[in-house]
């Protein structure tokens, strides 16, 4: 599985479907937690379970239904499991492990991380930044994680905050064109956000923002 072509981004939905985790170490519970933020149905094989796990299990357990679940499966990886899963992810820590879980998970036409093993990886985690729905993320195709939560951190910093509310404002402005019969493609989004658009949602005026927006994309009645 070499990655010497280029990576194709794309950003999943794993909401609901089966997501395998194989390990229990830190590193495999920082994966099975950000399957779980994403409401992922996880199952985690390892012989060995962290503490972390446990009480994460635990708290999806009498979590909403709507919620990620974890399953703990404190025991061996089986050969040929990874066939029952829409996603896997490996970080055993011992190589032999991971090599066999990515070679299960590759013949079964399952899309497979192994931790720390590029050869070994049908997709790539990047390193990541959250705001409410908007997602950075930043990937070095595996060739440096830390460069690539450098790369990160500075894209977050220059973002700055209230990215996620500007993204449900301006969901909200959409749906206002659509209301109106109208194709969002026709409305000028490039020159509304270098506008006074952002300063507002940062500075916390979200009514005056809202506003602005609507009298942008509300249609004007013809005069004649």
């Amino acid at each position: 599985m070499s990655h010497d072509s280029p990576l194709y981004p794309v950003a999943l939905v794993v909401d609901g479907r089966r997501c395998l985790v194989v390990g229990g170490g830190p590193i495999a519970t920082h994966k099975a937690e950000g399957l779980l933020n994403c409401r992922a149905h996880v199952t985690v094989v390892a012989p060995q379970i962290s503490e972390r796990l446990r009480l994460l299990a635990e708290d999806s357990a009498s979590a909403p239904s709507a919620e990620g679940r974890l399953l703990l499966e404190e025991r061996p990886y089986r050969t040929g499991e990874a066939l029952g899963y829409r996603l896997v992810i490996t970080a055993t820590g011992d190589p032999a492990v991971n090599q066999a879980v990515a070679a299960d998970a590759e013949a079964a036409g399952v899309w497979v991380n192994s931790a720390d093993d590029v050869d070994n990886c049908t997709f790539m985690l990047p390193a990541v930044h959250r705001d409410g729905d908007v997602t950075v993320a930043v990937s070095t195709g595996g060739a440096s994680p830390a460069l690539a939560a450098w790369l990160r951190d500075r894209a977050a910093a220059a973002i700055g905050p209230e990215a996620g509310n500007m993204a449900v404002l301006l969901d909200e402005a959409r749906r206002r064109v659509r209301a109106q019969g109208q194709s969002t493609e026709m409305t000028d989004w490039s020159a509304i956000l270098s506008g006074p658009f952002v300063d507002l949602v940062q500075s916390g005026r979200l009514d005056e923002a809202r506003a602005l927006l609507a009298a942008a994309v509300d249609v004007q009645p013809d005069p004649s």
